[in-house]
């Protein structure tokens, strides 16, 4: 059996032993960055979402923000630093360009070294990691049972929640950041849980055939490391996932992540521009197109994309057949 305590335990130490490395480092906000610090944090972050949903919420929702603040932080230069790494052999980009995302990547490192020790994960006063898991031990966390009943009625509420995101939308996006992002990290979160709970959540096949599944389950899906999920261990309560469903959802991550990344090139390479010449929006994208070359879908392009493939894939009301159900181990 493996409860909450146990689970946040296993990401702490894994957070502890970075920061402890990290401490020895001349830059030790790059050096977390390289070694996957975000990692870790993606799961605290996931475990703090669930239980502040079924119980603890002043508390889980706390710890929430704090692993948050640093998750983001990370994600700001790992924006900025891929789009400089990419950039830098493109021989089209000009190096001022490269240079300013290079700049920022700095500027981002800077200010997370800056979180590090405000919020007393490094410096002086290291205390971060023990007052939480102070905090943790006041935690009334659920039987095992209780616990797996309860998630189950949580990831019902997430899938509503993005249904309702996509209906409020009428499957029309028209930004990149706030429309295929969003839904995509909403989405994503359901593929992350099953690994933050270690076990507890497995995947499982359907009695019911889906031939409408096969177009997900492409060979990179399959075999990806993302779609292998901890082994079960000692527990004894389950929640099934369905698993082409499961694999439908990683496919529509992938490739909603893979039509952002496009559109926020465009976007970095705008605000490059913009931050190195006077240039007003229309001037900045048309160059930004140029420079790209003719390979390069246009934003509304990148949009509409999005959208098919999204109608498609909710439709298809692949989200309301995710979850199967609890189940006791013989």
């Amino acid at each position: 059996m493996k409860n909450g305590s146990v689970r946040f335990d296993f990401f702490l130490e894994q957070l502890q032993t970075l920061l402890d490395t990290a401490a020895k480092q001349k830059n030790p906000g790059l050096w977390l960055y390289q070694n996957n610090m975000r990692t870790p944090l993606f799961m605290l972050e996931a475990l703090s979402k669930v239980y502040s949903g079924i119980h603890n919420k002043k508390m889980f929702f706390k710890l929430k923000e704090r692993f948050k603040i640093l998750e983001d932080a990370l994600g700001a230069i790992d924006y900025y630093d891929c789009f400089a790494k990419n950039f830098s052999n493109n021989k089209n980009i000009p190096a001022d360009i490269v240079a300013y995302l290079q700049a920022q990547t700095r500027e981002k490192t800077q200010r997370f070294n800056d979180l590090l020790t405000e919020e007393k994960w490094l410096g002086i006063d290291v205390s971060r990691i023990q007052k939480i898991k102070k905090k943790l031990s006041k935690a009334d966390f659920l039987k095992e049972k209780d616990e797996i009943e309860a998630l189950n009625k949580f990831y019902g509420s997430a899938i509503y929640e993005i249904a309702e995101f996509v209906n409020e939308n009428k499957m029309h996006f028209d930004n990149v950041e706030n429309d295929v992002h969003e839904l995509r990290r909403k989405l994503r979160w359901l593929s992350i849980y099953p690994q933050a709970f270690r076990g507890s959540i497995q995947l499982s096949t359907t009695k019911t055939v889906f031939p409408h599944l096969a177009a997900y389950l492409t060979p990179e899906i399959i075999n990806s490391p993302y779609n292998k999920l901890p082994d079960a261990g000692n527990c004894k309560y389950f929640l099934l996932l369905s698993k082409d469903h499961f694999f439908a959802l990683s496919w529509m991550i992938a490739e909603l992540g893979k039509l952002k990344d496009s559109g926020l090139g465009i976007i970095a390479i705008k605000e490059a521009l913009q931050q190195t010449g006077k240039v007003n929006d229309e001037a900045a994208y048309k160059k930004a197109y140029e420079l790209m070359g003719p390979g390069q879908p246009a934003l509304e392009e990148i949009l509409r994309k999005a959208e098919a493939i999204c109608t498609t894939y909710f439709n298809e009301h692949n989200l309301e057949h995710l979850v199967i159900g609890t189940a006791v181990a013989k």
